[in-house]
């Protein structure tokens, strides 16, 4: 018997005639009403090592049940395998089994998955369509709306991509049951980033509610996604390509980007470095008097309350400062920060030197 369906909400993402909806709800994978969301007959499903065993067959059983024919295609799980070498992994199975511009692909995973899938799908045949089906929070609040693809190069973070929109998003709850603690905190930097920016209300909402939200409580959870969805796709439909308003939903990923380049990808999730990134830039937003210390304080608290870390890795000042300038908000050789000017409204700006010094000294690890 399979389990009930329960739809939360759906969305749009509006943008003319690449406009697609977003489905939040429970059971998704396991009920063939879904497969209308899914264009054409034939699917490729990329997922990975880690996804595959829990959600593959359940998915593959549903889109044959509607009468569509599958491959799939298992690539290694983490941050660090999101490079050319997996991305041709994708493009050897497509051509190996023929695959043509009406088959879709279709990413089933989270932000990994979702970025490669999402390039290889903007790239193979300059162009077919794909379905993002997100298995992280981090993927169903953020990565997996928008349009951003791409693969991670030794030299800077998804500095090789498109923006290509898929044909619709389906977050699947039930996908977040499975998931381990540090992956359920690594989506909930993404939640916290959106309330920081643009709805302090929301903000608010987390502090009060951040132990539902650890606790896995479907409906806290279900608000989380709804309301992320909701910020983003709103940001999106005004500034698709990041030419202004979309970079603000990089608050924290300046630092968060530069833990993860000098760290070694892999080595602290994606969600975590932006956690901490936002606790920096926080912290930076402070010192340049745009933010109140006492919300500074809430960020960094609400931040320590979703188990993610508030202490950077020192990697000294100089390999910092490197690492920043391989962004791409960043204009003329100058760093730009996301930063808060208050809390619930974001700013794009460079800053002092001896700011930005100030930050890094205080916010890590001695």
């Amino acid at each position: 018997m399979r389990p009930t369906t329960e739809i939360f909400a759906e969305l749009k993402v509006a943008l003319d005639e690449r406009s697609y909806p977003i489905v939040i709800g429970r059971h998704l994978l396991e009920n063939a009403d879904f497969a209308r969301f899914v264009p054409g007959r034939r699917v490729a499903i990329v997922t990975n090592t880690v996804v595959a065993p829990l959600y593959l067959d359940k998915l593959t059983s549903m889109l044959e049940s509607a009468g569509k024919r599958c491959i799939a295609v298992v690539l290694p799980d983490g941050e660090e395998e999101k490079n050319i070498d997996n991305l041709m992994r994708i493009f050897d199975a497509l051509l190996q089994n023929k695959c043509d511009r009406k088959t879709t692909l279709l990413a089933l995973g989270g932000g990994v998955i979702g970025d490669m899938t999402g390039f290889a799908a903007a790239t193979y045949m300059r162009g077919v369509p794909f379905v993002q089906i997100p298995t992280t929070l981090l993927a169903q609040v953020d990565s997996s709306v928008g349009g951003k693809t791409a693969i991670n190069h030794p030299l800077g973070k998804n500095m090789i991509g498109a923006f290509y929109q898929p044909q619709s998003v389906l977050a699947d709850t039930a996908t977040l049951m499975s998931l381990p603690p540090r992956e359920l905190s690594a989506g909930l930097a993404e939640v916290i980033k959106h309330g920081a920016i643009i709805d302090a209300v929301f903000f608010r909402w987390q502090e009060d509610n951040m132990h539902q939200l650890m606790a896995r409580d479907d409906q806290a959870l279900a608000h989380a996604i709804r309301r992320s969805c909701e910020i983003k796709a709103d940001v999106v439909r005004q500034d698709e390509r990041e030419g202004g308003l979309r970079a603000i939903l990089n608050f924290g990923h300046t630092f968060g980007h530069a833990i993860e380049a000098g760290l070694g990808y892999g080595e602290w999730l994606h969600g975590e470095a932006v956690g901490c990134g936002m606790v920096m830039a926080a912290d930076l937003s402070a010192r340049l008097g745009y933010l109140d210390p006492v919300d500074r304080d809430r960020i960094i608290a609400l931040v320590r309350a979703a188990g993610l870390p508030t202490v950077a890795p020192d990697l000294g000042v100089d390999r910092w400062l490197e690492l920043m300038e391989v962004d791409k908000k960043n204009e003329d050789g100058k760093i730009r920060f996301i930063l808060l000017k208050p809390l619930g409204t974001a700013t794009i700006t460079g800053v002092p030197s001896d700011m930005l010094e100030a930050t890094l000294r205080a916010c890590v690890k001695h």
